[in-house]
């Protein structure tokens, strides 16, 4: 009987073991008939993704694949995932564009090719317009279309007029026109000095590179890829939010270790799914009230969406936003990503443009990423309840982080924020802690807005409140030069400064003449207003040094970026300072919770932007603790 229930045993075994994850292999030189092995590999990536079932493991090897992959399905659990990965050491391309030859010479530096519209199949980048709620164009009657086209690895910019693609072009700034009829899309292009036929010339023909056709596809991993050229199209928080790669409304993705670039609109989403009332008279506060109600119908809660990890990807060239997710970025960690060159050519414009623009960033976690060459590094929009924006690098930005009508309790903590204008609110609850200041502070004093605030850890909604400024506590943060922090000497909640270090050219939170600046109002909103009364800000511990010179620089050498800077050691004893904690940060006064880290445990700023232990008796303010006085050169990316 023992013998016969052993070898039943050994039966099951070797039948769940010949249904186990299987290696699933790619190769542009496969055939899609073949069994997708390691000697017969498949030819499109798509064709695997049709196939993979959760705990498979797709490997793309080296080439170009110009594909637009749609996943049937995906994994079942953390353990179970779909996994897309280039094969180790190995070069894997993926486009959204086609290479275009037969280009004929007009005059000056234009060509013109003619296309016939099946090239295209069923989706025409060059007569789909860029479109939606928040989208402005400029001017406003221009249209813009999702195609573009790209010169040895460059883009063109589509031009405002047919007239202007047929004079001479101006160098680092070429551009396109396109017409098409019934039979015919043609295109009108500049390269200066190349022959187009001899070049490698792309054009936009897929709309995303990576992207499940319905939601609730969870469980992917996409790992290692190089992935650009897609006809995206503009991507509000009340629509369906298509990226180059996107989740659709799903859970537990992993993107990590990609390039993501030269999208129209939107690198990666994490964003909502589409609906009949898609940009249809939601352009407001109401609306988007009602998009969240339905999107609580449709499955938002930490078991069902968001929970994505988003890591060590480079994000650039995109003109609407590098990550963008309205409410499906819930629970998700966003970290080691380098994000630049976002919304640089000013081509439209709108309001959802950002280096990561994220609405319902509940207990979302934004760490250590390096953002540059951006509009606004990051951009959490409405109910980024228990969010942390820890030990991120953010330069020549416009602005560095806006906060836009939250509630709290957010964590602002060990950032350097080095741009003209480091931190905008019109929110409160936010605790700003050991950040490097070297730009203004900018302070919106009311704003009429009724917007939601949650359970804890929860997306279920509470309760609905305006948005006054205050109940912002500065702790142990460092103002340079520029650092500004005076729009803050008054606000309608209190406002804390304590451990502040200010040297020459900064600003204290002093009385000050500045023009206060309103967010939305309506009516009722404007008479609450009139009936309130500012509170000044409560400033201790401060240091004010105008006569200390930190002579700030950044610089890049052979891509490493350094700090230098002077600083002083005798900050660390004239006075006394806290390791910054949940206890200390007490409770935001709106939502009336603690400050805490997403699993409920208490905060504990005890390290610094480097992961060093800081010192648990006085730290020093800044991301970084100090060690010596006078002229640093330190690392920091």
């Amino acid at each position: 009987m023992k013998k016969q229930l052993l070898i039943l045993l050994l039966i099951l075994l070797i039948g769940f073991i010949s249904v186990d994850a299987r290696n699933i292999h790619v190769s542009v030189n496969g055939n899609d008939k073949n069994d997708g092995s390691i000697t017969k590999p498949y030819k499109t990536i798509n064709h695997a993704a049709q196939i993979a079932k959760p705990d498979d493991v797709i490997t793309v090897h080296a080439g170009v694949y110009r594909e637009q992959i749609t996943p049937l399905r995906g994994g079942n659990s953390e353990n179970e995932r779909i996994i897309y990965q280039a094969a180790k050491g190995e070069k894997v391309e993926i486009k959204g564009s086609e290479i275009i030859k037969g280009w004929q010479k007009l005059t000056n530096d234009t060509w013109v090719v003619k296309i016939p519209n099946g090239f295209f199949g069923t989706f025409n980048p060059y007569k789909d317009l860029i479109r939606g709620d928040w989208f402005w164009p400029t001017p406003k009657d221009r249209k813009y279309h999702t195609g573009a086209v790209y010169l040895n690895g460059n883009w063109l910019m589509e031009a405002e007029r047919k007239e202007e693609v047929m004079n001479k072009a101006e160098v680092n700034n070429l551009l396109w026109w396109t017409e098409t009829d019934s039979t015919t899309t043609t295109i009108w292009a500049q390269f200066m000095g190349a022959d187009p036929n001899k070049e490698t010339v792309e054009i936009n023909v897929r709309q995303t590179i990576f992207y499940p056709d319905k939601p609730f596809i969870n469980f992917i991993t996409v790992s290692g890829f190089i992935m650009q050229h897609a006809a995206t199209n503009w991507a509000p928080p009340t629509a369906e939010q298509k990226g180059l790669i996107g989740t659709h409304w799903s859970r537990g993705w992993i993107i990590e270790n990609n390039t993501v670039q030269y999208s129209k609109c939107v690198g990666i989403a994490l964003g909502k799914y589409g609906d009949a009332f898609d940009n249809k008279d939601s352009e407001s506060a109401i609306g988007y009230v009602g998009t969240v109600n339905r999107a609580l119908a449709f499955g938002w809660n930490k078991d069902t969406i968001g929970g994505h990890i988003v890591r060590n990807n480079t994000i650039a060239y995109c003109e609407q936003a590098g990550i963008v997710g309205s409410m499906g970025c819930a629970y998700s960690i966003i970290t080691g990503n380098t994000i630049h060159d976002i919304f640089i050519k000013r081509l439209f414009s709108g309001a959802e443009q950002a280096g990561i623009k994220f609405h319902g960033a509940v207990d979302v976690q934004i760490n250590h990423n390096h953002i540059y060459s951006v509009n606004i590094g990051i951009w959490l929009d409405w109910m980024a309840q228990g969010a942390q924006i820890n030990k991120n690098l953010m330069h020549d930005n416009l602005t560095d982080i806006f906060l836009e009508v939250n509630h709290g309790p957010l964590l602002v903590s060990n950032n350097f924020l080095l741009s003209p204008a480091s931190l905008v609110m019109n929110s409160s609850g936010i605790a700003v802690v050991n950040n490097l200041f070297n730009g203004k502070v900018d302070a919106i004093i009311y704003d009429s807005r009724l917007t939601p605030y949650h359970k804890p850890h929860s997306t279920l909604i509470e309760n609905y409140h305006d948005n006054p400024s205050g109940d912002i506590r500065f702790y142990n943060n460092l103002f340079l030069n520029n650092g500004d922090a005076s729009q803050y000497s008054k606000a309608l909640l209190p406002v804390i400064f304590d451990g502040n270090v200010f040297t020459k050219g900064s600003k204290r939170p002093v009385l000050d003449s500045t023009e206060k600046k309103f967010g939305e109002l309506n009516e009722e909103g404007k008479d609450k207003f009139k009936n309130s009364k500012l509170e000044k800000a409560v400033e201790q511990n401060s240091i004010n040094k105008q006569d200390f010179d930190a002579d700030f620089k950044l610089i890049t050498e052979n891509e490493t970026t350094y700090l230098e800077l002077n600083l002083d050691e005798n900050w660390l004893t004239t006075v006394k300072r806290n390791i910054i904690n949940t206890s200390i940060l007490g409770k935001a006064i709106v939502p009336y919770l603690p400050f805490e880290n997403p699993d409920g445990s208490d905060i504990n700023i005890d390290t610094d932007y480097f992961g060093k232990i800081r010192n648990k008796n006085n730290p020093s303010p800044g991301p970084f603790e100090i060690s010596i006085s006078g002229k640093q050169k330190i690392k920091v990316w």
